[in-house]
């Protein structure tokens, strides 16, 4: 399973990378995580969870 970016995520649900970013900083998106280590935000998608949030059973790429 391919890792999931934050630009790819917006993408995918029509959001600004931004709207995504707090959304995982702040809890309210269910499908990863972010976490502060100094001044930084590091951050990390759950590829099945946000295509099972958003609705899709997976992107279909032949990568």
């Amino acid at each position: 399973m391919k890792k999931i970016t934050i630009k790819e995520a917006s993408m995918l649900m029509h959001k600004s990378q931004q709207f995504i970013r707090v959304g995982l900083q702040t809890g309210k998106l269910p499908f990863g995580s972010a976490v502060k280590v100094k001044n930084r935000w590091n951050y990390i998608i759950y590829p099945d969870m946000f295509y099972q949030y958003i609705g899709v059973k997976e992107a279909t790429n032949n990568d």
